[in-house]
């Protein structure tokens, strides 16, 4: 006999809102006892208190069993909210020492005159048996890469629209967010108490089937709505509004966005599996990973032992939706940046409809203790590690939910207008104080200016939206009272010296902080030596930034003042960059350190090729494999580069012509003739390459 959890959590719009008042009842499936049941069985974040439930032993799941013991429970979850359909969830997975996350999302229920035509009283959603309990042949088929149907660039999508059912019934499609996708998919396709490379092995390989469906445009070029269905026939399952286990969940949190790929190809991999056991196929068996893992293989190498070695795994540097993207390091404790007051601003947008995250004032770019406690509040709500850390897994899940709460606010009329933010504003708006008190139902400009103020420091500090129309009415109150309560004020409906100077105060410390946007825009005019403006300042921030990546770039005062040091840093980044030494910033030397400045948030150095890859393995007369191909595409610039060997079409196989390559490098390089890629030959081939390719040096 074993024990497994479960925790409920309700929201509405995405996330966006949590419902926190609601009768929660958990019965058994086999008996319909009732083994827990609330009233009130929610917190003020949607989140039921953990429920402790009978499962079958953990050792049923370890290993394949005859299809008569299920190796985990059965539970119902019936929910009961004022406002909202009753829903009834049948089947919901229990596993051994695992805790499940049954997510529902509440739809507001609809004038009692129409509900019994479109919007019946009770929505139910049955949860068909695990996957591995199944015999249905998987045949899935690879994506052809054919113009114009692929896309150019490999993306993590922020949806995925799901076909419930085989590509040409009749069934509904449904559109979910695709890391909310690839957990549903795990959970559906692999038990959670399987050994976590085992778990990390699979969920690569679903995420990697995915995207190729996306990447491919497998179904869209057949003239199909949808990108993937849940048939495991076809594609991969999915079960819609199943429970997820908050292990996987977690698991898949941190690695969404890598994939597995040929090595010289940005293409996601065809990663084909089956269950290994009733069903065989080609590509990866679900239960050989456990095996593997048992032995003590990585995911990696359970990857390369299926798919083969020459495939490895890449990052997608572009996730669609996302406010901000992902800075490429971890946001903690202690640091001082822009990346900080994005978190520090989302934070409080999202604390006003989960009131349970502690806002965090001031918001200054500064990651203290108090952002750190509303990051841990934060990470709990939404089942993430509690670490206080902004990783990739928090960065993104912060977008998301932020993302969802500020569309729902745009449904509600709050618009959020853009700022005026810098010099501009300043051309308009002075920030002195009017020679009179402000108050309900003054009009003009300086009301204006007030509110305009207001809606810049209310969007950073989450406060209520309040509109910029020049008119003091009953909006405005509200948002003043809140801005009061929010700055220690003494809560009153006018506008004195003293409320006016406090909000501007307010503002102009939000002033000093950039956007990505902000940062990266061209001044208009050549920046030298002498000049002291925020524009220098905008450019001593990045190659700041660059400098932590690039230690043959020197550190830079970021004061705003264009000295002596500045005009070196500059010179310096010019010759590592092969632009003119000028020591002076045009627009074509703004525009590379805006390039390599971006370019920090991907991870990538644009001084080293893409495909610059440590040895592999030796290669061989007859081998066929990707890095076969990237050794083709080594030799080809060295043969471009006046070394006397011969252009090669770029394909993946070990012919004649490609030994009779390497025995002519390995004579120039006074390495052994050997026709053989061995480690020194291929650091060799590689080094030399990398020098030409970036310009370094030229033959």
């Amino acid at each position: 006999m074993g024990t497994g959890y479960l925790l409920i959590q309700l929201s509405t719009a995405q996330q966006a809102l949590p419902v926190t008042n609601a009768r929660l009842v958990v019965t058994d499936t086999s008996t319909d006892e009732i083994v827990f049941e609330s009233k009130s069985g929610v917190d003020q974040s949607g989140r039921s208190p953990i429920v402790k439930l009978w499962a079958p032993d953990i050792e049923l799941s370890l290993e394949p069993m005859p299809k008569d013991k299920i190796p985990y429970a059965r539970y119902n979850v019936s929910v009961q909210a004022d406002g909202f359909n009753d829903v009834q969830i049948v089947g919901v997975n229990i596993f051994d020492e695992t805790t499940s996350i049954q997510n529902i999302s509440l739809n507001e229920r609809t004038p009692d005159e129409v509900q019994a035509f479109f919007n019946p009283s009770e929505e139910k959603i049955v949860i068909p048996p695990h996957q591995l309990l199944l015999d249905v042949n998987r045949d899935q088929k690879t994506g052809v890469i054919v113009q114009p149907f692929v896309l150019r660039e490999v993306y993590i999508p922020e949806y995925i629209t799901v076909h419930l059912g085989p590509p040409t019934s009749s069934a509904q499609n449904v559109t979910v967010r695709f890391v909310d996708y690839i957990k549903n998919v795990a959970s559906s396709e692999i038990y959670p108490t399987w050994p976590e490379q085992s778990l990390r092995a699979n969920i690569y390989a679903q995420i990697t089937f995915a995207l190729n469906r996306v990447y491919t445009e497998w179904y869209r070029s057949k003239g199909y709505s949808f990108q993937i269905t849940n048939s495991t026939a076809y594609d991969q399952y999915f079960v819609n509004g199943r429970n997820i286990f908050e292990n996987i969940s977690k698991i898949v949190d941190t690695m969404f966005t890598e994939y597995f790929s040929i090595v010289n190809s940005t293409a996601p991999y065809f990663t084909q599996y089956c269950n290994g056991t009733t069903v065989k196929c080609p590509g990866l068996s679900q239960w050989g990973t456990v095996d593997l893992a048992n032995a003590g293989k990585s995911a990696f190498e359970i990857l390369q032992y299926y798919y083969g070695n020459d495939k490895i795994l890449k990052t997608a540097t572009i996730v669609a939706g996302m406010v901000e993207s992902y800075p490429g390091t971890a946001v903690r404790l202690y640091d001082i940046n822009s990346n900080v007051t994005i978190v520090q601003q989302q934070l409080n947008r999202i604390s006003r409809n989960y009131p349970a995250i502690p806002k965090v004032n001031p918001v200054d770019g500064i990651f203290g203790r108090q952002t750190e406690a509303s990051v841990k509040t934060f990470q709990r709500v939404f089942n993430l590690v509690q670490d206080g850390i902004v990783g990739r897994a928090t960065w993104y899940k912060l977008s998301a939910i932020y993302t969802a709460v500020k569309n729902l606010a745009e449904l509600d009329q709050e618009v959020e207008e853009k700022a005026f933010i810098g010099d501009v504003l300043e051309t308009l708006y002075d920030g002195r104080y009017p020679s009179e008190v402000l108050m309900y139902g003054s009009k003009g400009s300086k009301v204006k200016e007030f509110q305009v103020y207001l809606r810049e420091v209310g969007n950073a500090y989450g406060l209520k939206y309040n509109p910029t129309n020049g008119v003091f009415d009953e909006k405005t109150i509200d948002a003043l009272l809140e801005f009061e309560k929010e700055f220690n004020l003494e809560p009153k409906e006018i506008v004195d010296e003293k409320v006016w100077n406090a909000l501007y105060e307010a503002y102009q410390d939000l002033t000093k902080l950039y956007t990505v946007e902000d940062l990266t825009k061209y001044p208009g005019y050549v920046l030298r030596k002498g000049m002291s403006n925020k524009d220098v300042k905008r450019l001593q921030s990045m190659i700041m930034k660059i400098a932590q990546a690039y230690k043959q770039i020197p550190e830079i005062n970021v004061d705003g003042n264009y000295d002596g040091r500045t005009q070196n840093v500059v010179l310096i980044f010019q010759k590592n960059f092969r632009l003119a030494q000028t020591g002076r910033v045009d627009i074509n030397t703004w525009r590379n350190i805006v390039f390599v400045y971006l370019n920090l948030n991907s991870g990538r150095d644009i001084n080293t090729s893409d495909i610059l890859l440590p040895f592999p393995f030796e290669l061989r007369l007859g081998d066929n494999n990707g890095y076969v191909g990237v050794l083709k595409e080594y030799m080809n610039v060295l043969a471009k580069n006046n070394y006397n060997i011969n252009i090669l079409p770029i394909d993946n196989i070990f012919d004649k012509a490609t030994e009779i390559n390497v025995r002519r490098l390995q004579k120039i390089f006074a390495l052994r003739k050997t026709g053989i890629v061995n480690r020194e030959t291929w650091e060799k081939i590689a080094s030399t390459y990398n020098d030409l390719f970036t310009g370094r040096w030229v033959r």
